[in-house]
């Protein structure tokens, strides 16, 4: 479809207007209202096409409109939709078999969000700690910066006060150590700590990698002080980095781990893994949620599942990513722009020495959307089977952007 001015936007305006009139201002939206999208391209409401490379935050793993996917939705809504946890579903217990086939868990909750998850993770080595030392041991460490969710114990959670400003007294039980120092991590360490909650790649907090070795330090500490180790791989779990999950990087094992945004597809699923002898400290009524592993989010979870690992798209996400990769430290050393090139696979960032926001409107204008993760950061999470001619369409307009339009903060 033909792109349309962006002066004869009139139906995204009048959508704008309505919005304006009922949402809560929790979002500093982006003026743009889509309706339709297809594979990695997106359409707004008047008719014009951008290339994503946002992917609904990173969700939309198999872009929008994959067949399978859609097939699988659909055939799911006219069978059944909701029953509750109280009941078994195949759709469930196939997902669930799916994700301990492929990961070190021994067992999986699924719930709606990837905040949930971490909501779940937390709990369970809470009560891990409860069963086996008693009440004392409750405190989780976590790291500056950070972001694990906005409900209140994964917001006391989260390494930025940013995220939580405004929102005081936190939960108590948490506390944050330097991400990437283990001397100070596990100078932090007390007694009263029962888990140590990490991202393999720091997402909302700028799309950091950490130092070599640090994750593997982490599970040596968790290991002397009887720690459960708690992977949050919410945004970089499900194929996102190359890898199924980013901490296979680095040939490192957890005790839980935490799934969501590119584990459904599309449709809100998250997931708690844990091995055998730690998820055997839920037990009937500790934990639950009522929408969680309904049969259609888990059909999706399925054919995500299918397609990353039989279907080739891990395989070829990890090229596209690296072929990306290529690009951008090649853009970055023509730009003086470009500080920094950040990330694995698909979860990749530019550091900018100025504001991004003027950045990501004149890639919106070249009909492009991205990503921030921060003042400063350009983020991209494109879907997992761009092409590699789109991954050379965003490395051409990010080109224009960055090195020969007039962009200014």
């Amino acid at each position: 479809m033909a792109n349309i001015p962006l002066v004869a936007r009139t139906v995204t305006a009048s959508l704008i207007a309505r919005a304006d009139r009922v949402l809560m201002h929790t979002y500093a939206r982006t003026p743009v209202a889509f309706v339709a999208g297809e594979g990695c391209r997106l359409t707004d409401a008047d008719g014009r096409t951008y290339l994503d490379l946002a992917a609904g935050v990173g969700v939309c793993s198999l872009g929008h409109g994959h067949p399978r996917l859609v097939q699988a939705l659909q055939n799911q809504v006219d069978r059944l939709i909701q029953v509750s946890n109280l009941y078994y579903t195949e759709p469930m217990i196939t997902a669930a078999e799916r994700l301990v086939a492929c990961s070190f868990g021994d067992r999986v909750f699924f719930c709606n969000s990837g905040a949930e998850a971490n909501e779940g993770a937390i709990k369970l080595a809470r009560k891990r700690s409860f069963d086996d030392h008693g009440p004392g041991r409750y405190r989780v460490l976590s790291f500056t910066p950070s972001f694990h969710g906005r409900t209140l114990a994964t917001l006391s959670a989260t390494g930025n006060e940013k995220i939580w400003h405004g929102f005081t007294p936190l939960v108590d039980g948490f506390d944050h150590a330097p991400y990437g120092d283990l001397a100070a991590t596990a100078a932090a360490v007390t007694d009263a700590h029962c888990a140590i909650l990490v991202e393999p790649i720091l997402g909302e907090s700028g799309v950091v990698v950490p130092p070599a070795g640090f994750l593997a330090g982490l599970r040596r500490l968790a290991d002397e002080r009887g720690l459960t180790l708690i992977f949050d791989c919410v945004q970089a779990g499900m194929g996102r980095t190359g890898k199924l999950f980013a901490y296979q990087h680095e040939g490192v094992v957890p005790d839980v781990m935490t799934l969501a945004k590119g584990l459904g597809g599309g449709p809100p699923i998250g997931a708690l893994l844990a091995t055998e002898e730690i998820a055997s400290h839920f037990t009937p009524g500790s934990h639950g949620s009522t929408f969680a592993a309904n049969p259609l989010v888990c059909a999706g979870a399925t054919v995500v599942l299918d397609e990353l690992l039989d279907g080739g798209v891990l395989e070829e996400a990890a090229e596209r990513g690296a072929r990306f990769r290529i690009g951008l430290e090649a853009l970055a050393a023509r730009s003086a722009r470009i500080v920094e090139v950040r990330g694995r696979g698909l979860m990749l960032a530019l550091l900018l020495d100025s504001p991004v926001a003027p950045v990501l409107d004149a890639l919106r204008a070249a009909g492009v959307i991205a990503l921030s993760a921060g003042p400063d950061v350009l983020r991209m999470l494109p879907p997992l089977i761009i092409s590699e001619a789109e991954v050379d369409e965003a490395l051409a307009a990010l080109e224009r952007v960055l090195c020969r339009d007039a962009v200014s903060g």
